[in-house]
């Protein structure tokens, strides 16, 4: 009897033994693993000479909106002036603003959701209807237009955006030069004056058509105050640690050999200010 206590009593502690020594494999396991996603998430973050790049990717899906530019008719020609233009919009609100976890931290537009409308690559201009005139000088341009959240990001699918050529005027111009089907970039911001709060973390954001970015592949090669950034995701990024007064940026389309790629808007420069 005392035999067969003894023999219980040892299996009882081998058995508690051997679950206490997975418990603790089980948890050595996990713990690299928790490692790995922390270094994973830094490594998301960018930083030189203390400005920081975050790639923001949590913003609000809005994969069912869709913009449809109904005039300008593609490659049409329009009397000198304003230009007239009417969009059709579907799943998408303007004049609404965009929640999530960035609309209180970012310069926000108080009039909500909204239309980029970019013309030669020239600084953006707003709008929160679906009908307005703009002037345009005569000649033969390059119209983008994308859908934009109240905090200026852009949504970037491909119902979301439209690229077409048109022409003002009644003058007698060359043929079409802009190749619709080639890589392009285009610059959206950041964008004039940024007071206060808004100073801290300012949102970098382009449009690309025709091309996608990867590490291996084409990229953006972003010049920011002088330190260069590579960026091979398509996303806005959020800059932070940036000087008061005027900052400069460029931002360039690359190739995976870090040359320029063609394009007539694939390097732009601009500046913008911060009065902290």
């Amino acid at each position: 009897m005392k035999t067969t206590t003894y023999l219980l009593n040892s299996l009882l502690v081998v058995g508690v033994a051997a679950c206490d020594t997975a418990r603790r494999v089980q948890e050595v396991e996990t713990e690299p693993s928790s490692e790995v996603v922390t270094s994973t998430r830094s490594e998301a973050s960018m930083e030189k000479n203390g400005i920081r790049l975050t790639p923001l990717t949590d913003s609000p899906k809005m994969a069912e909106a869709q913009l449809v530019l109904k005039s300008p008719a593609p490659g049409s020609a329009v009397p000198s002036g304003s230009v007239a233009f009417d969009y059709d919009l579907t799943n998408f609100q303007l004049t609404r603003m965009t929640g999530g976890p960035h609309a209180e931290h970012l310069a926000n537009s108080q009039q909500g959701q909204h239309i980029h409308n970019i013309v030669d690559n020239q600084p953006y201009t707003a709008h929160y209807t679906t009908e307005f005139s703009k002037p345009i000088p005569d000649g033969q341009h390059v119209v983008l237009s994308f859908l934009s959240r109240s905090y200026h990001e852009s949504l970037k699918h491909r119902g979301a955006y439209d690229l077409r050529v048109l022409t003002v005027g009644p003058g007698v111009y060359s043929s079409q030069t802009f190749d619709l089907q080639a890589p392009h970039l285009f610059y959206s911001r950041p964008k004039d004056v940024y007071k206060g709060a808004d100073t801290k973390k300012v949102i970098l954001d382009f449009y690309l058509v025709n091309t996608t970015l990867s590490p291996d592949g084409n990229r953006v090669r972003a010049t920011i105050d002088g330190t260069e950034f590579l960026l091979d995701q398509w996303v806005p990024y959020i800059m932070e640690g940036l000087a008061p007064g005027e900052n400069t940026i460029k931002l360039e389309l690359i190739d995976a050999k870090g040359n320029q790629i063609p394009g007539p808007f694939n390097a732009e420069t601009r500046t913008f200010t911060l009065q902290p």
